[in-house]
């Protein structure tokens, strides 16, 4: 969240941002409820300095003097008690607002919504040249007895699906090659629990708990199945106080990944687009302030060099302010063309990268300490899709489709698949 002093001393400034993020906050509530916080914080300190004096005359009181003594004293107490109580209670209701104002915005994204995004670049690998009609992955599911979806459903309900055959090598070896990838980039590989705590999802900035949450919360228990590992990766950290030079921290987080996707329906969220339970390989780094924007910049060209060597064609966008999110100073997407999607094929989001700056840490209460320096202050945290299995095997599969079937392998996961091919049936 942002901070507090910050929010009293730049009202309109973050009024603004908050118009501009498409987020309703009522800031001038919040300073309004702050001004009767402190005056019921002072009236209460008040109180009880002057309930301390009268407890310290009793002793040198008559006999007679001190029932009236005491008696004032216990008026003093509960006077003191109720101003307490009202200043905890403005402390809730502005802790609710501030809990709900978004991140600050960078100052080169784009404004707008979701159609508002600014292509950034491309990558490496060209739209494929079909010299015959493509089938999306659901078709070429079929022809090589790859997904179960039919199955999922009589399981655990739409959406859910059982993964076969070379389906199984192809997941798997996206995983292997991504964690392998990042190690060799200075990531420390992380296996994550697939559960975390409310107060966590609520320190990342997800909703767990709401009418419009993604999350499946576990019924009767404070637990939830995570959306992503940004959520555990962030909440392993919560409480700790690290030194600066330990910072840049950088994680490669595997975990499973469950999503209520409510509303999600239509051609394009089709097969494994959009389903309820994936697995994600995720970059997260804690780091000093000055070091976040480089580090954000270091995670998108990752995510780059990744589809390039998946030899899969994407664009890399610029999220436009109103579809950020909330924890997000700035995020950017790698778009990959799925020829199956759509009429024609079309774009469709594999990863993003955000910087949260201190949005999380302050929520999460992650510091660091500098040797000399009085004090602590709070770390950045960042996260990146390396790799999300559904959606990169959709991409693989469809661009990479022959005439005559088959499905050549991309050479990166070439040692894990243990074939070049995916030969048609």
């Amino acid at each position: 969240m942002l901070d507090r002093k910050f929010i009293l001393q730049n009202p309109d400034l973050v009024r603004d941002n908050c118009e501009k993020r498409g987020v309703p906050c009522d800031i001038d509530q919040l300073v309004t409820l702050e001004s009767q916080r402190m005056e019921q914080l002072q009236l209460a300190q008040e109180l009880n300095r002057q309930a301390n004096e009268v407890s310290k005359s009793i002793k040198s009181a008559s006999a007679d003097e001190r029932p009236k003594i005491i008696e004032r004293g216990r008026e003093l107490r509960q006077q003191k008690d109720d101003a307490q109580a009202k200043c905890d209670e403005h402390e809730a209701a502005i802790l609710e607002i501030q809990k709900q104002i978004p991140n600050l915005t960078h100052p080169d994204v784009p404004a707008g919504g979701e159609d508002d995004a600014k292509e950034l670049a491309f990558g490496k690998t060209p739209k494929p040249e079909f010299d015959f009609t493509p089938q999306d992955h659901l078709q070429l599911g079929e022809k090589h007895d790859l997904f179960d979806f039919e199955g999922g459903a009589r399981v655990a309900g739409a959406g859910f699906y059982f993964l076969r055959n070379a389906a199984v090598r192809l997941d798997l070896a996206l995983q292997q090659f991504a964690v392998s990838y990042l190690s060799g980039k200075g990531f420390t590989p992380v296996s994550t629990p697939d559960l975390a705590l409310t107060e966590v999802l609520q320190g990342t900035g997800f909703n767990p708990r709401g009418p419009e949450t993604q999350i499946y919360s576990i019924e009767n228990t404070e637990l939830n199945l995570v959306a992503t590992a940004e959520i555990t990766l962030g909440g392993m950290m919560s409480g700790q106080t690290v030194l600066d030079q330990e910072l840049p921290l950088k994680l490669c987080g595997l975990s499973h990944c469950f999503r209520t996707e409510a509303g999600a329906a239509g051609r394009a969220s089709k097969g494994l687009y959009r389903v309820h339970q994936f697995t994600k390989v995720e970059m997260f780094a804690f780091t000093l302030p000055e070091q976040s924007d480089a580090i954000h910049e270091e995670m998108r060209e990752l995510e780059c060099e990744i589809f390039d060597a998946l030899e899969v064609p994407y664009r890399v966008i610029d999220t436009a302010s109103g579809d950020l999110g909330g924890p997000a100073y700035r995020k950017y997407d790698l778009e990959a063309w799925m020829p199956g999607r759509g009429e024609v094929g079309a774009w469709g989001e594999v990863t993003s990268t955000s910087n949260c700056t201190d949005y999380q840490s302050r929520r999460l209460n992650v510091r660091y300490k500098t040797a000399g320096e009085k004090g602590t202050k709070f770390v950045h945290t960042l996260n990146g899709t390396a790799i999300a299995t559904g959606r990169a095997m959709i991409a693989v599969l469809e661009n990479h489709q022959r005439a005559d079937g088959s499905i050549a392998v991309p050479k990166a996961l070439q040692p894990w698949m243990g074939c070049e091919v995916i030969e048609a049936a």
